[in-house]
């Protein structure tokens, strides 16, 4: 165990939930963090965050400050380009959230990449991403990345063009990464990075956890790409460690540029998003005007509705009204109670097929009342209770 506080920071790190690329667990990922002597950890799965609420509670179990974040794919042409052979191409880009606005702008960054921009992978593009810059922390990406890829071609003018574009967006938040699998990079990054002010960060695009873990990525590789180990000319990244380095070992790397090390402590201190986890949340119905509460729509709807189900309102029918419009007030459901309401007859109004009512949702009469159900809890003597 080291029990220094390490400069360093791991803020580009791929879990199992990159999948059929990542290998290490969250578990491992958040020990090996606490092994380290570090006391915050990013995670930046490719294209999605399916493991960022795992990786956050367990983290904070661990006493380790979590970084949300994505490697994000960028569509080059715009995600709405999906013309084979053409918008295959994609670059990778890392961002990370500062704060709640962060975070959920990069849910909706990931929301779109799934819905409009999926072409082999989940695409977002440069318009879309400075619809959602507040509250992220921009890194250049990594060999995959736009910025990274011109420069190893030699083309510096269209780099500086383009990274000029995401200081623009995201000011002092935008770094240029650098990683220690790239040492060709180095001169030219810093050299771009001297010329328009942007800091350098290391990162490490760590796929697994120790350097021995590194056949069975192999092997991960493989399933992904369907070949066989054995096939000269498959993907491979076995000339890479690409393990979670201990800092000491990122440190070594980065010794001529110190600053790229510290600027992983200063990324860290910045993201601070806290999700508060374990409480209902319902979205607010939209009321009428002069409508004061949700509670009070409710009966509104009921006293317009029960003749529908009831042309003849016996007090048996008031009272079960009445016992159950209680606890709905008491739990705080009127909300949902009118969401699904709107919803329910709104498809039934459309041609949409509905069900009856199953299970304990028959069971309540306001429900049989706002068309949610189609079947009368009184005829058949069931509890509300149960709902």
């Amino acid at each position: 165990m080291n029990p220094k506080k390490s400069q360093f920071i791991h803020l580009h790190v791929h879990s199992h939930y990159s999948l059929l690329d990542g290998l290490a667990k969250i578990d491992e990922l958040v020990e090996q963090t606490k092994a380290f002597g570090m006391d915050a950890v990013a995670l930046t799965d490719h294209g999605n965050l399916y493991g960022a609420i795992e990786f956050y509670k367990k983290a904070k179990k661990a006493g380790i400050k979590p970084i949300l974040g994505v490697e994000a794919y960028i569509a080059p042409n715009g995600l709405d380009q999906k013309r084979p052979r053409v918008d295959e191409t994609r670059f990778h880009l890392t961002l990370l959230a500062k704060n709640e606005v962060g975070w959920k702008n990069l849910i909706a960054l990931v929301t779109t990449s799934y819905l409009e921009g999926f072409y082999y992978k989940p695409r977002i593009d440069k318009p879309l991403l400075e619809k959602h810059a507040e509250g992220l922390v921009c890194l250049s990406g990594c060999f995959s990345g736009e910025i990274s890829k011109l420069l190893a071609g030699k083309r510096h003018e269209e780099a500086e063009s383009v990274a000029r574009w995401y200081q623009s967006v995201f000011g002092k938040d935008f770094y240029l990464e650098i990683q220690p699998h790239t040492p060709e990079l180095k001169a030219p990054i810093k050299k771009l990075s001297e010329k328009l002010g942007i800091p350098v960060v290391a990162t490490h695009d760590v796929h697994y956890v120790h350097a021995e873990d590194q056949t069975a990525h192999e092997i991960l590789l493989a399933v992904q790409t369907s070949s066989r180990l054995d096939d000269e000319d498959r993907m491979s990244l076995k000339k890479y460690d690409i393990s979670f380095l201990p800092p000491e070992k990122m440190e070594e790397h980065f010794r001529d540029m110190p600053e790229a090390i510290e600027a992983t402590r200063e990324i860290a201190d910045k993201c601070n998003v806290e999700i508060e986890l374990g409480k209902t949340k319902l979205p607010a119905f939209p009321l009428p005007e002069n409508v004061s509460s949700s509670f009070k729509y409710l009966r509104t709807l009921i006293e317009e509705r029960v003749g529908d189900r009831y042309p003849e309102r016996t007090d048996a029918i008031s009272e079960r009204i009445e016992q159950e419009l209680r606890v709905i007030e008491k739990t705080g459901f009127a909300d949902y109670f009118l969401i699904v309401q709107d919803y329910i007859n709104w498809a039934k109004s459309h041609g949409i097929v509905v069900g009856p009512g199953r299970g304990s949702a028959a069971g309540s009469i306001v429900s049989y009342i706002l068309g949610i159900t189609n079947i009368d809890p009184l005829e058949y003597d069931l509890l509300f209770e149960r709902f």
